[in-house]
């Protein structure tokens, strides 16, 4: 490994609140971490910088002042050679929002609700394993995804899951995780009706009816949700899942499979490759990516490949 000097952008309202509590943990096992990389023979800095505005850089499509893109580059010019990002995943996405075309790698410490990157590059939600991907880990080149604005790095869609975001951000604040998405999801379902989209991918237009579109550059999302089981972060493709005209109970019925990945066997289940997306609709169609709102059809994604260096633990000799 190199001597690091290492960012970490902690979103302190990420998890409720949690990330914040959180904060003494995280320090005591970044100073065991340095001091072991220091027994080795490296140098290994780090310093915590509070994102102090809420929102996405993809939201907006700026870098806003004390937000987590705005603090990540900052950090790349005071001499940061690795930024890590503290909190869930759209916190991981406001960072990588500041790290593009700098070639710094990003760390994860995953501490929000939902940690689905982190479960993607084999971190889980062990915040020590974390830790030491962060000081000891070794880079990978992984795909982004563009939209409105900016980079996802997990997930972004239309239809039923962007109103069960909504939900989960505005209305079930006690809850977290898996939790937060299962009661957004029943109360979802029952006012939500299938909704007719064109859907181009790669110059190919198709016309689907859908309860949801699924534009997939990882495998999870809802906390451990495997909505795109084959997604591969490093094949410079979405796995695009379309959820057809499924009734209500069907749906529920079906509903436990995404935790498997299973779901995709379903008849009224899609799943299509490509690397540019667009979906319109007649009908009011919410957006979002990484589990924020981001706005409403139409929108167009591609696959950006290997936009982005991550650091990942080491692989066992």
């Amino acid at each position: 490994m190199r001597d690091r000097s290492i960012a970490i952008i902690m979103n302190p309202a990420s998890s409720r609140g949690e990330t914040q509590k959180r904060q003494n943990q995280l320090r005591e096992l970044m100073d065991v971490a340095v001091a072991e990389a220091a027994s080795k023979g490296h140098t290994v800095s780090y310093q915590i910088i509070q994102t102090t505005v809420p929102g996405r850089a993809i939201q907006t499509g700026e870098a806003v002042e004390g937000s987590g893109a705005f603090l990540a580059c900052k950090a790349v010019i005071d001499g940061a050679n690795v930024v890590a990002a503290a909190g869930g995943d759209g916190t991981v996405g406001e960072v990588a929002n500041g790290l593009i075309g700098t070639g710094v790698p990003l760390g994860v410490l995953p501490m929000g609700t939902g940690n689905d990157f982190a479960r993607t590059i084999r971190l889980g939600t062990n915040l020590e394993l974390a830790v030491q991907a962060l000081v000891f880990g070794e880079t990978r080149s992984v795909d982004l995804g563009k939209g409105p604005g900016g980079y996802f790095i997990n997930i972004a869609g239309c239809g039923f899951d962007a109103e069960v975001a909504h939900r989960i951000n505005h209305y079930f604040r006690r809850l977290r995780g898996t939790m937060a998405y299962l009661a957004a999801v029943i109360q979802t379902l029952a006012s939500m009706k299938p909704t007719p989209i064109t859907l181009t991918i790669d110059d190919v237009q198709r016309t689907e009816t859908v309860m949801l579109c699924a534009i997939a550059n990882a495998k999870t999302y809802g906390g451990g949700m495997r909505i795109a089981p084959n997604a591969d972060i490093s094949d410079g493709l979405f796995d695009i899942v379309l959820v057809g005209n499924i009734g209500k109970i069907e749906f529920l019925r079906a509903f436990p499979q995404v935790f498997k990945g299973t779901h995709t066997d379903h008849p009224k289940v899609t799943v299509l490759q490509g690397k540019h997306v667009r979906i319109e609709s007649e009908h009011a169609m919410p957006v979002l990516a990484d589990g924020e709102e981001i706005g409403s059809v139409p929108v167009e994604f591609q696959i950006v490949e290997g936009a982005l260096k991550v650091l990942v633990p080491m692989k066992p000799a």
